[in-house]
């Protein structure tokens, strides 16, 4: 039944909503063919990149107390400067040094417009290519005076197990990929890659099964009656000179909020979206706003169109301070509206005060987040969400204080921990009260292809989290999360299937979430200890090896009785 469910709710493929970004496309290649010539490198580094990781740690550390973690992804030239920083100015450890060296190979252009330590094998070093260990490999690469081009081909092998009270599964998985990034005549970045994969090996079950963790193949319908599946991003920017102002139209994975292990406002829990972005930047300001289109459903009929705007505004008070406001704003079936796609608003002001006749309908969200950096090598934050706000019933005691929905995270993340020169320990509490994150009209939850934009954890849920990350050398990695959560869900139903009780734990059904006054942990109780470890390799450059243990706990109170799962993964991620 749930194979045929899924077949059903997916025979429509993703629809294309990307008709203002092509016309944004058009526009940005027919202006800035005619911009000045300049020196830094446009592209966005992906937000998944390993070099954010190390930027923190260098943050903490006093060497680089201007970088902001809490939007990714940003410019090679931005990473470039950071890196160039830590390289004159800072002191960095012996392997910290060595992932340093590592990182001025990777954007040795960006840095020095120099390609001497990178090898193509479509070019005169092509005979060293498979030989190099340490350099920076492409497939193809150009630089001139005015436009830069960098290929490469990425292919991955991955093999997926699980045993336990949900079966036996076994999964394999091959991909590979083309890609290519660059900059045209110093003020336009551009960056494309895109990859196709297939089973290799495994049945329906398993591929049910691994669909349920795997955004990627959630959002390809295909996969499961096909084998086949793939994804892309791109995207192309514009930057002006000093980076004052920059424009970027495309598909990219987005991270906003200061979390160190998982953040409330957005995440990489899902497929990237897409969007066009205005980021305005001055000395400790920054501000940054976002229109894009995410893939909605009410219900498991899709929807003609869901659209998401957000701003976000930085302050950096000192080198210790830093705060940042969020307010966003889900749309559904208004393909494109100038109330949302003012830059310049208060969303929740104008979302109310639009007169549409679905304005009460929109799902808005905003929230406030503090990063405090009170010793050397400590970071502190906390973050406030604010769902759906209504000030009068902030107050109330009963049914209409519903109205109101909150979240809220504290974190902290201690770099060389114990005195440990190459270990890191991340520290979070998150708390999701009943209906965050979704919306009684359901179409406008804060999803995209039905998984969370922002934290992991169901809404009625918190989750004590803790992680700590060593550095055995400069290419190899050793990690390890703990994750204790308490969730409650549930929806009951009377004789003639009449909606009763909504306990407010399942993000995609938000209806109903005014026929109790809810409390939290209030319904189906579960706890679950999640246990995780990871082993990340890199023998040659640009080769990866990762292999990835998980075990999952699920204690269902409501039930009494306990499940138990574990996940074995291991792939071989390859960029030619």
């Amino acid at each position: 039944m749930k194979i045929k469910n899924f077949i059903n709710n997916n025979k429509q493929e993703l629809k294309s909503r990307l008709s203002l970004i092509r016309l944004i496309f058009l526009s940005f290649l027919f202006t800035l063919m005619m911009a000045l010539n300049s020196s830094a490198q446009l592209e966005l580094v992906p937000a998944s990149h390993p070099v954010y990781d190390f930027l923190k740690r260098m943050q903490l550390e006093n060497i680089i107390p201007g970088y902001n973690s809490s939007l990714i992804p940003i410019s090679r030239g931005e990473v470039s400067e950071f890196l160039k920083t830590v390289n004159e100015k800072g002191k960095p450890g012996p392997t910290d040094r060595k992932i340093l060296e590592d990182y001025l190979i990777e954007f040795e252009y960006d840095i020095y417009k120099s390609t001497k330590k990178s090898v193509s094998l479509f070019g005169k070093s092509g005979r060293d290519y498979l030989l190099s260990i340490n350099k920076q490999k492409y497939l193809y690469s150009y630089t001139d005076s005015n436009a830069a081009m960098f290929v490469n081909l990425p292919a991955v092998i991955s093999g997926y197990g699980s045993k336990g009270d949900y079966g036996d599964n076994a999964l394999f998985l091959g991909e590979i990929g083309l890609s290519a990034r660059g900059s045209l005549f110093g003020k336009t970045g551009y960056s494309i890659a895109y990859n196709g994969g297939k089973s290799l090996k495994g049945d329906d079950a398993a591929k049910l099964f691994e669909i349920d963790y795997n955004p990627v193949l959630k959002s390809n319908p295909k996969f499961f009656t096909d084998n086949y599946y793939d994804h892309f991003t791109g995207h192309i920017r514009y930057q002006t000179n000093n980076n004052w102002l920059s424009l970027t139209a495309g598909r990219e994975p987005v991270l906003a909020g200061y979390g160190y292990i998982d953040r409330l406002f957005l995440s990489n829990n899902t497929v990237p979206m897409d969007f066009f972005r205005i980021d305005l930047s001055y000395k400790k300001i920054k501000y940054t706003f976002s229109y894009g289109s995410v893939k909605g459903d009410s219900l498991g009929a899709d929807l003609n169109s869901k659209n998401i705007a957000f701003h976000r505004l930085n302050v950096q008070f000192s080198n210790a301070f830093k705060i940042g406001y969020y307010e966003t704003v889900v749309i559904s079936n208004n393909p494109f509206s100038f109330v949302y796609f003012n830059p310049i608003s208060f969303i929740t002001s104008a979302d109310l005060n639009s007169g549409a006749k679905e304005t009460t309908e929109n799902n808005t969200l905003m929230g406030i987040d503090i990063e405090v950096n009170p010793v050397k090598n400590v970071a502190l934050q906390g973050t406030l969400l604010v769902d759906d706000i209504n000030f009068s019933t902030i107050f109330n005691k009963d049914l209409t204080a519903n109205d109101n929905k909150f979240g809220y995270q504290v974190g902290a993340m201690w770099t060389k921990a114990f005195t440990v020169p190459d270990l890191s320990l991340k520290f979070e509490y998150t708390r999701l009260e009943p209906f965050v994150y979704s919306h009684r009209s359901n179409k406008d939850s804060y999803t995209h292809w039905n998984l969370s934009l922002g934290h992991a954890l169901p809404p009625n849920s918190d989750e004590i989290a803790l992680k700590l990350s060593y550095n055995i050398s400069y290419r190899a990695k050793l990690e390890f999360l703990y994750r204790f959560q308490r969730s409650a869900d549930g929806i009951y139903y009377d004789s003639v299937n009449k909606q009763l009780i909504n306990y407010g734990g399942n993000i995609n059904r938000g209806d109903g979430d005014k026929s109790i006054y809810y409390t939290f942990l209030l319904g189906d109780r579960t706890n679950r200890n999640i246990f995780s470890l990871n082993l990340i390799l890199e023998p040659i450059k640009q080769y990866i090896l990762e292999f990835r243990y998980r075990f999952v706990q699920n204690n269902l109170i409501y039930a009494s009785k306990t499940e138990k799962e574990l996940f074995l993964q291991a792939l071989l991620r390859i960029m030619l």
